[in-house]
């Protein structure tokens, strides 16, 4: 199992990268950055990261082909990878529908817009040409005019059966939302069928949980961080997934409306046991280290601890370190 750590850089670009040495420090085997516009640029953070790290891998956490045209993304991870040969690794999927549509972006053809995306990445970052005449891009002899100094990897972030199976078949990884073992059964089925349909190992793929992750010596400090992430998840999943966990619609409903009305407090109070248990991994180190190891079983292959991380991050991020990485690399 390898671990990854998620950062959105919502703070400074300096408390980011103090975020990512100590994650490199402590033994992670990635950071993960958000890219969202109303933060800071994924790639500056990504780049200042770079340049104070020295071997854990960066990765873009994840992009989308709407806001940002797939050449300008082979662009900037191309450059990026000059920094950090061998280290970068770009995420890429079909971007929050909510954050894109406020800025009237509309998401056209999202599967269509990945598959194409990560041809054009891929062409321009082997040093090849492109020429694409696609659903969503129309691409005439595009080049890069410096080469990529070594692979980069790119992960596909898939929800719907569609997108796993297309990251299954074209994809070095897939960046699956979800922390329960039953979502992540659910999603490797579909992706097994796209490794199947390009006739891949299913080990070629590298499956990530990218989880809410929650971890605390105070098993009940631990849950009640996670309250704020989990109420936004409930808000936003479809019902068909908040039945797969038998989830009340009526509480999830009520939820989603405090926060569509601003009311957070009430929303986070109301989020129940069987909510956070489906939607997040919380608790003290033994027993979010019973689920990580129950996700390994169902094929898992990188956990990456997303927000909140901990009451407390830096602290949490120690106990990672000293009590639970160490239960999964023993070998």
């Amino acid at each position: 199992m390898k671990f990854g750590v998620e950062f959105v850089p919502r703070e400074p670009f300096w408390r980011t990268t103090l975020y990512t040495i100590e994650a490199e420090r402590l033994g992670f085997d990635y950071v993960w950055i958000t890219d969202h516009y109303n933060n800071r640029n994924v790639f500056t953070t990504l780049t200042t990261a770079a340049i104070y790290t020295r071997s854990i891998k960066l990765g873009v956490g994840v992009t989308n082909p709407y806001i940002r045209h797939p050449a300008a993304t082979a662009s900037a991870v191309a450059s990026l990878a000059e920094m950090a040969p061998d280290r970068v690794v770009l995420g890429i999927g079909a971007g929050d529908r909510a954050t894109l549509e406020g800025i009237g972006i509309e998401i056209i053809k999202p599967l269509s817009a990945v598959k194409e995306s990560v041809h054009i990445i891929k062409e321009l970052l082997a040093g090849n040409q492109v020429s694409i005449d696609g659903s969503v891009f129309k691409v005439k002899s595009a080049s890069l005019n410096f080469k990529c100094r070594s692979h980069v990897p790119i992960y596909i972030g898939a929800q719907g059966p569609l997108m796993l199976s297309l990251a299954g078949e074209i994809g070095d990884g897939v960046l699956i939302n979800a922390s329960h073992p039953k979502d992540f059964r659910y999603a490797i089925e579909y992706v097994k069928k796209g490794v199947e349909k390009a006739s891949r190992d299913v080990k070629s793929v590298d499956i990530v949980a990218y989880t809410s992750f929650s971890v605390a010596d105070d098993e009940a400090k631990a849950v009640e961080a996670s309250k704020q992430v989990v109420a936004f998840i409930v808000a936003g999943s479809p019902e068909a997934v908040l039945e797969r966990h038998g989830i009340n619609l009526e509480t999830a409903s009520r939820i989603r409306e405090l926060i569509v009305s601003g009311r957070f407090g009430e929303a986070f109070k109301s989020v129940t046991t069987d909510m956070i248990d489906a939607f997040s991994v919380s608790g003290s180190p033994s027993s979010v280290a019973k689920r990580i190891d129950e996700c390994l079983k169902v094929g898992v292959t990188q956990f990456v601890v997303g927000s909140p991380i901990g009451p407390q991050p830096y602290e949490a991020m120690r106990i990672i370190s000293s009590k639970i990485i160490p239960m999964f690399k023993a070998e």
